[in-house]
């Protein structure tokens, strides 16, 4: 399964994508759906994730917007499943008594999620800015300094194709983790404290506390460990932040084609 961003070329994709919507709540369902529908989104319903999942993998979605707590098939099943086979940018919809569920949700790949009850204004905000976040990653994105190859020993990042590679092994990141490891790969030994991070990943309208930032820095930790399992290349500062080690952009003797000013 894959986003369909044939369309990403053009900013005006943002306002054009497809959503799914995944809630077993039908006043949910119907009230988002109109509101986002009358935004210019293409909308498609399921009650259940296995129902999503099942008209998913025939008809790619650009966003998925993904109720935690549903019969059948849950909220986090749900997105571990989808997981393996799509990095679609999926934003979690949680209840004020579910913050296990809204880091554990990050954890697993979530990119963000909003709290009920919510105001469809701020929703559609963060659907904009999640969006936004992918469509700079994809093919024909305009590229800068910074969306350049970047090379830092065994790390290599394509933004034009959101590709991640770790000693040769693929890396399969989401639009957040990508974005976040971008910003701490351009200046490797300099720290990054939460908020500078935040904004690299995310819109100016949204706000993300430092314990989103923290889950999603140990899930690309998670990642490559993966694939090499003395993986270390991510420093924590404790009460400062973070940054991808020197030595780490030595290992390989590769150089940086992207701006590290």
């Amino acid at each position: 399964m894959a986003c369909d961003h044939d369309h990403a070329a053009s900013g005006a994709w943002i306002l054009s994508a497809t959503i799914a919507l995944v809630d077993d709540d039908r006043n949910i369902l119907t009230s988002v759906s109109i509101a986002l529908e009358a935004e210019g989104y293409k909308v498609r319903t399921y009650n259940d994730g296995a129902e999503a999942l099942r008209n998913l993998t025939q008809q790619p979605t650009d966003l998925v917007i993904l109720d935690i707590k549903m019969p059948r098939l849950d909220g986090m099943e749900t997105l571990s499943r989808l997981r393996r086979v799509s990095q679609v940018p999926v934003i979690f919809l949680t209840s004020k008594d579910e913050e296990i569920d809204e880091v554990l949700g990050l954890k697993m790949g979530a990119d963000d999620y909003i709290k009920k009850p919510f105001s469809q204004r701020l929703l559609i905000e963060r659907i904009k800015a999640v969006l936004r976040r992918a469509e700079a990653n994809q093919p024909g994105a305009e590229e800068t300094a910074a969306e350049k190859m970047i090379h830092r020993g065994p790390l290599t990042l394509d933004p034009s194709r959101h590709k991640c590679t770790w000693r040769g092994e693929d890396v399969v990141l989401t639009v957040t983790e990508f974005l976040l490891l971008q910003a701490l790969a351009q200046r490797p030994g300099h720290v990054k404290n939460r908020d500078q991070l935040m904004d690299a990943a995310y819109d100016d309208n949204v706000y993300v506390d430092d314990r989103t930032i923290d889950s999603h820095i140990k899930r690309l930790r998670k990642k490559f460990k993966v694939v090499d399992d003395d993986f270390d290349a991510i420093e924590t500062l404790y009460g400062v932040g973070y940054r991808f080690k020197e030595t780490a952009s030595k290992d390989g003797g590769e150089t940086a084609e992207s701006a590290t000013a």
